[in-house]
C-alpha cells in the first residue's frame, strides 16, 4: 500500500511539473507603470515588434494603420488612472480611470481618453466615442533605433508612448 502511495505521489508531481512547464509567459504581458509621484498609473498589454512593420499607411503590410483607432497596446484596451485632476495636453480631466486610445499618424497622433472602461481592443470604439473626455494631437518623434516592445512611460508631467520607430509624449500637469 505504501509503495502504491509513493507511485501515485510521484505521478501526480510529475504531471503537475509538466503542466507548469506548459504555461509560458503571455505573448503580450500586462504591464503596470506609475509616475514617480504616483499621480499617474498606466496598465497595458505589451506587444512586441517581432520583425513586423508596426505603423503604416497600408493595413495589410503594417500592424496598425495610420488614421485608424488603436487600443494602444494588446488585449484589453489600455487604462490610465489619474489620482488628481489634470490638464491632459491642455484639456481639463477629472481624477479617475480612463481608457486610452490613439490614432497613429505619420507626423502626428491623436490621443483619446474615454470614460467607458473594460474594452477589449478598440473594436467597439465607434459605439463608445460619445464618452470621450479628451482628444488631443501630439507630434511624432522618430526613434534612431526601433523599440522592440511597446513602452508607455508615465512621468510626473507627461505620458510617453514608444514603439518601433515612433515616440509621442502627452503633457500632463496636475490641476488644482
Amino acid at each position: 500500500m505504501k509503495n502504491l502511495l509513493v507511485v501515485f505521489a510521484f505521478l501526480f508531481s510529475t504531471i503537475s511539473l509538466a503542466q507548469a512547464q506548459d504555461k509560458k509567459a503571455p505573448a503580450s504581458p500586462k504591464v503596470t507603470a506609475e509616475s514617480p509621484d504616483k499621480n499617474i498609473k498606466v496598465v497595458y498589454g505589451q506587444p512586441a515588434k517581432k520583425g513586423r512593420v508596426i505603423f503604416g499607411a497600408d493595413g495589410s503590410s503594417s500592424l496598425e494603420k495610420y488614421g485608424k483607432v488603436w487600443r494602444t497596446g494588446a488585449n484589453e484596451a489600455t487604462e490610465v488612472t489619474f489620482k488628481s485632476d489634470v490638464m491632459f495636453g491642455g484639456k481639463m480631466v477629472k481624477a479617475g480611470t480612463y481608457t486610452l486610445f490613439t490614432i497613429p499618424g505619420e507626423k502626428e497622433w491623436s490621443v483619446i481618453l474615454n470614460s467607458t472602461l473594460g474594452q477589449w481592443g478598440a473594436y467597439d470604439y465607434e459605439k463608445i466615442k460619445g464618452t470621450d473626455v479628451a482628444m488631443i494631437n501630439v507630434p511624432v518623434s522618430m526613434n534612431k533605433t526601433p523599440i522592440e516592445k511597446l513602452i508607455i512611460t508615465p512621468a510626473n508631467s507627461s505620458i510617453a508612448i514608444a514603439w518601433d520607430n515612433m515616440t509621442i509624449s502627452v503633457p500632463v500637469m496636475k490641476h488644482g
